[in-house]
């Protein structure tokens, strides 16, 4: 099955029309896509897309594989196919639950990368897995001194290259904000990405970034114009076409995430109604891309109880059992331990989320009588959990329009920045 499969993508992709107009990815080197890069973004598209739904991520694999294998050393184009083929696999592996084997396909991908342009997207997925993972990144951490920020400007390779600094300043950007380090995230995010101009040049996951930081110290007018570009360049353009991103920084998760950030901007914004509106879309788009019993799906429901939390408190209302019930529901989703038993030093998946859930949820409790006791555990709980070092739980919990910083979800990485 696998091989007929392979035959078919080939052939595809052999006797199909180049096609002419936008790059997937650019690359200062090439003019135009070779028949090896050709052969490998159908391989990819089938791996990945659609065809995937009827066949085993085994299958996707082998044919992966088995196209890097055909096409290593093939000639013009195949050190470029072959780096696809590598970034679609950690892609793959990521989403079999293979987090760590995913890492280490994109550890490798930058080892043979031929250009500057899939070794800043292999490092740029590489450190969206690891923010997942809850690792200890350091912010002045480079691509691995495989990418030399400081190229002659005559360089071939880098003559268009402010796209691919937007892209490592906004991710050592993200990482410095979730360490806390508030002015050297300032200095990347302000100096290295507000003189950007546009989201091209596969930048929507910078822009995305750029637009949670601008969201988290409170200049929600800019925030909302940088979303708004992010969510209008993935309507308008072929998001499929691009393939030189991986892991949880594919363009499917930067749609997902952009729809679920905005929403959140949207509700601190008092904008209860096209809050709605937007996080609906983001639970919706989920759902379709991972499954209702997917973690993601979990990290969107958190927020969407969260707008009607702060819904209710702006309008003096009470929605108890909607919120009780979303919280719940995400927390069985995010598969969270139990907190009258677990040790909260254990290390756990989605502690960022888990935890601000459980502290939301405590609130919920403590205001009802008859289950202050389970309200005062599960706060403790989430207390003890709570690992944010740019803001306190009790900060995170606070949802006064004058309170700074705000927080954000980011369903990428499943992290609260």
């Amino acid at each position: 099955m696998a091989m007929s499969s392979l035959r078919s993508a080939l052939s595809r992709a052999l006797f199909s029309p180049a096609t002419r107009g936008s790059r997937y990815y650019a690359t200062a080197a090439a003019v135009g896509e070779t028949q090896p890069e050709r052969v490998a973004a159908e391989m990819v598209r089938y791996a990945l897309g659609g065809a995937a739904h009827r066949s085993s991520a085994e299958e996707s694999m082998r044919i992966l594989e088995q196209g890097a294998s055909n096409l290593q050393g093939g000639g013009e184009g195949s050190a470029e196919a072959v780096s696809m083929l590598m970034l679609a696999m950690s892609t793959l592996l990521y989403r079999s639950g293979r987090r760590q084997d995913a890492v280490e396909k994109l550890k490798a991908t930058q080892q043979v990368a031929p250009s500057a342009s899939f070794r800043v997207a292999a490092w740029e997925s590489l450190m969206g897995l690891l923010m997942e993972a809850g690792q200890e990144i350091s912010s002045t951490m480079s691509p691995n001194d495989l990418v030399d920020l400081s190229i002659k400007e005559d360089d071939s390779e880098w003559s268009d290259q402010e796209h691919l600094k937007f892209r490592v300043n906004a991710i050592k950007g993200l990482i410095a904000l979730l360490n806390g380090e508030t002015d050297p995230a300032a200095q990347l995010f302000v100096d290295g990405c507000r003189d950007f101009a546009g989201v091209k040049n596969n930048t929507e996951n910078a822009a995305l970034s750029y637009g949670e930081y601008l969201h988290c110290v409170g200049d929600f007018p800019m925030a909302t114009q940088v979303y708004e570009r992010v969510l209008e360049a993935i309507r308008a353009e072929d998001m499929s076409r691009n393939l030189l991103a991986a892991g949880n920084m594919v363009p499917e998760e930067v749609a997902l995430g952009a729809t679920c950030s905005y929403g959140q901007l949207l509700a601190y914004s008092g904008k209860f109604g096209e809050a709605e509106d937007y996080l609906t879309r983001a639970l919706q788009k989920a759902e379709e891309q991972f499954g209702a019993n997917h973690p993601k799906v979990g990290i969107v429901l958190t927020c969407v109880a969260r707008m009607y939390k702060m819904k209710a408190k702006s309008e003096g209302s009470s929605s108890i059992m909607v919120q009780e019930g979303l919280y719940r529901k995400a927390l069985e989703v995010l598969k969270a331990p139990a907190f009258n038993s677990e040790d909260t030093r254990k290390e756990m998946d989605w502690r960022d989320i888990i935890s601000l859930a459980r502290g939301e949820y405590a609130e919920l409790l403590l205001i009802q009588s008859n289950r202050k006791a389970e309200g005062e555990r599960m706060k403790e709980w989430a207390g003890d959990a709570w690992r944010n070092r740019r803001l306190t739980l009790a900060q995170a919990l606070e949802f006064s329009e004058t309170s700074k910083p705000t927080v954000v979800v980011d369903t990428r990485i499943g992290r609260v920045v």
